[in-house]
């Protein structure tokens, strides 16, 4: 299994309504897309102190690499990552991704 960890560093007044919508795309994607298997996104609570410049997260379950391969080539996902993009400080500057395999 791959976690897929993105974090986002939001500009201060991004649009709310905007980034409910694009999370709620990626969970539609994740309905979709064959070997995608969990979905979630909240605020990053950084109870460490660690990541206070990213104030919120999703994380995208995938069975293998192949599947992450077919999200990260789908233009669904790609469009909404533009969204993303829109949203965050610097661009993509203000997007950390991570993919752990478990």
């Amino acid at each position: 299994m791959i976690q897929h960890v993105v974090l986002l560093s939001l500009v201060p007044d991004y649009d709310e309504t905007e980034l409910g919508q694009v999370m709620r795309g990626l969970a539609d994607l994740g309905e979709q897309l064959e070997g995608f298997t969990a979905f979630s996104h909240g605020p990053n609570q950084d109870f460490e102190e660690k990541s206070a410049d990213y104030g919120y997260g999703f994380i995208c379950t995938f069975m293998d690499q192949a599947a992450l391969a077919r999200y990260a080539g789908d233009t669904r996902h790609h469009a909404l990552g533009g969204r993303l993009v829109a949203l965050c400080v610097s661009g993509a500057e203000g997007i950390f991704v991570a993919d752990i395999e478990t």
